[in-house]
């Protein structure tokens, strides 16, 4: 088993991504792939394979941070389950497909377009830039497709959807704290058939590597989910608490900051 020290280290890693997952609807993988990125290099892991067992890991952690995140939001009524369930199969259907083909792209080139995407969010949220709402009734087909788009890049960039969901309701003209907690719910789907999918995909790549079952690194995933479940429902509460631009303006700075800590990381690949 790892030290000690790095057992702490993903507590705390795990508390503070379970808080925000309930605070802005995230997975929580938007946070954890740069930051667990870093330590599995200090931890001395393989170069070559660092950012997929830090998209697989964050995944299989965004399964227990959204569950708990999703209790929290449905408790205050936030979760619009009708546009989960349309969505849902195109999530399933997108997250898979695209956790297989990221198995075969490398580190430096999943790592840049993590950072991109990031930065482009921070961006359009800071600025508070989005096309006109649509006057159009949210329709079972659109749900679909909207749903396949969320899912294959959430599974490459291991957000959860949180960022893309949150955009796309607004659109929609959806209310922002209700489209965080349904970006919540969006979450675990995704969560769940991108951990599949990236448990399968790293099977045969990581037998001789201990602690590992595919690309998922389960000291780190054991360590994490325990804290992140117990601070996911305070995040949820402080959510509801704060007015809808402070949220926003939260929103777009956390995502930068992230972007700049994977563009730190890409250089070091």
């Amino acid at each position: 088993m790892p030290n000690i020290e790095w057992i702490v280290l993903y507590m705390v890693l795990g508390a503070f991504v379970g808080f925000m997952a309930g605070f802005l609807g995230l997975g929580g993988g938007g946070i954890l792939v740069p930051l667990l990125a870093s330590i599995f290099i200090y931890q001395g892991m393989s170069v070559d394979s660092v950012v997929h067992l830090a998209l697989g890991t964050s995944l299989a952690c965004m399964i227990i941070s959204s569950s708990a995140s999703i209790r929290a939001h449905t408790s205050r009524g936030a979760v619009m389950w009708p546009v989960v369930r349309g969505m849902a199969p195109g999530i399933i259907l997108g997250a898979f497909l695209t956790a297989q083909v990221a198995a075969h792209i490398n580190s430096t080139t999943i790592a840049l377009f993590f950072a991109l995407f990031m930065a482009l969010i921070a961006v359009q949220m800071f600025f508070n830039w989005q096309p006109k709402p649509s006057q159009k009734p949210i329709n079972l087909r659109g749900l679909i497709v909207a749903g396949m788009g969320i899912g294959s890049v959430s599974a490459l960039a291991a957000v959860g959807g949180g960022f893309l969901t949150v955009a796309y309701l607004g659109y929609k003209n959806i209310d922002m704290k209700k489209a965080i907690g349904t970006s919540a719910a969006i979450g675990f789907p995704i969560a769940i058939t991108g951990t599949i999918g990236y448990m399968m995909s790293g099977w045969s790549k990581t037998l001789s590597d201990p602690y590992t079952l595919g690309y998922i690194y389960v000291p780190a995933f054991l360590a994490i989910s325990i804290a992140s479940s117990i601070t996911a429902p305070y995040g949820a509460r402080c959510s509801h608490s704060l007015p809808e631009a402070y949220l926003k303006k939260i929103f777009a700075a956390i995502s930068l900051l992230l972007s700049i800590k994977m563009l730190v990381s890409f250089v070091q690949f």
